[in-house]
């Protein structure tokens, strides 16, 4: 009920306020991850609110195991945004995050992925991380790129409450690595899936690209 209420009450709400252009669009069924560029925290929720398929996250397992009201209140809406809780903080993480979102594609849902790993800082598309090429040659997902803009000017790096910016969403062609199969393990591979991906994204963003990972702040 609270994911029906927010996908036509609250994306509703939230086009009319942020005016979205959204181009493009994701396949109506089947395995689709969206691999997007990072430019804010709200990124999660802009992308969720423009497509219409429910869109599956990562999200942190403590965000879910408060006690009190408001902690639950925050599991609900997080649970209906369609974030899938993973515990982070032990050795096995990067294991169980996979395990989840393969869970996800292998129902033949739409799973959301960060291949930069972390938000961008310096506004530039940094080297992608090869957990989506993983995830895209284990279950034969497509992989869909998609530049998020605009963001970055709703919520600030270090602002606590979102302003009124436009925002753009641009979906570009879904990628199929088919071609690959039976080949995930291989570590060439996995590298040559992600920098596909992430030339895609590029193309779609103009985002000045980084053959580097992004460092997280030294705070993080």
């Amino acid at each position: 009920m609270l994911q029906w209420l927010i996908r036509h009450t609250l994306r509703p709400l939230a086009h009319a306020v942020y005016r979205p252009h959204i181009s493009g669009a994701i396949p109506p069924r089947g395995p689709v991850i969206l691999a997007a560029n990072h430019r804010s925290a709200i990124d999660t929720a802009a992308l969720s609110l423009a497509v219409r398929r429910p869109v599956a996250f990562l999200g942190k397992a403590e965000y879910f195991e408060g006690t009190g009201l408001r902690a639950k209140m925050l599991a609900a809406f997080l649970g209906a945004l369609g974030y899938v809780p993973v515990d982070r903080g032990n050795a096995h993480a990067a294991l169980s995050a996979l395990s989840a979102a393969r869970t996800v594609l292998d129902s033949g849902g739409v799973f959301g992925i960060y291949p930069e790993g972390t938000r961008s800082l310096d506004g530039k598309l940094h080297r992608g991380h090869t957990g989506v090429a993983s995830l895209a040659l284990a279950t034969g997902a497509v992989v869909v790129p998609v530049a998020l803009s605009g963001t970055e000017k709703v919520q600030p790096i270090g602002t606590k409450l979102p302003r009124l910016a436009r925002i753009g969403v641009r979906f570009g062609e879904p990628l199929d690595f088919a071609r690959y199969d039976g080949l995930e393990q291989s570590p060439a591979i996995r590298r040559a899936v992600t920098d596909e991906i992430m030339y895609a994204i590029h193309e779609l963003s103009g985002q000045e690209y980084v053959d580097s990972y992004h460092k997280l702040p030294d705070a993080a």
